[in-house]
């Protein structure tokens, strides 16, 4: 039996998802959401087997679904680093920042 897979939309980028990833996605209701809670994904571009004949959307297949559960609400990203730099101008500035994120495990693709 192939396992079903699915490319979603989320966040403005698409995601290859497989069932039972855990994977992160934008901050979900303001970090507020609980462990447990249920997350469907409508935005589904390509459904399908694995390794099989799969249906593509125009853009998002009919009836298609991606159903996930918080993992954990609010998780940190890595530290990333900015920095700016004017040669010959004694201007140099650092800063930072940590995005945040929410992990989900999937749980069943329909359509």
């Amino acid at each position: 039996m192939a396992t079903n897979y699915a490319i979603i939309e989320e966040s403005g980028g698409q995601r290859k998802v497989l069932e039972g990833d855990e994977i992160l996605i934008d901050l979900h209701a303001s970090g507020e959401a609980k462990a447990g809670d249920a997350i469907t994904f409508d935005k589904v571009l390509v459904v399908g087997p694995e390794g099989g004949k799969a249906k593509i959307g125009a853009p998002y297949v009919d009836g298609a679904s991606v159903s996930a559960e918080i993992v954990e609400p609010l998780v940190m990203g890595d530290k990333l680093h900015i920095y700016k730099f004017r040669p010959k101008k004694d201007y140099k500035r650092k800063t930072g920042h940590r995005q945040r994120y929410t992990a989900v495990r999937v749980t069943a693709i329909t359509g």
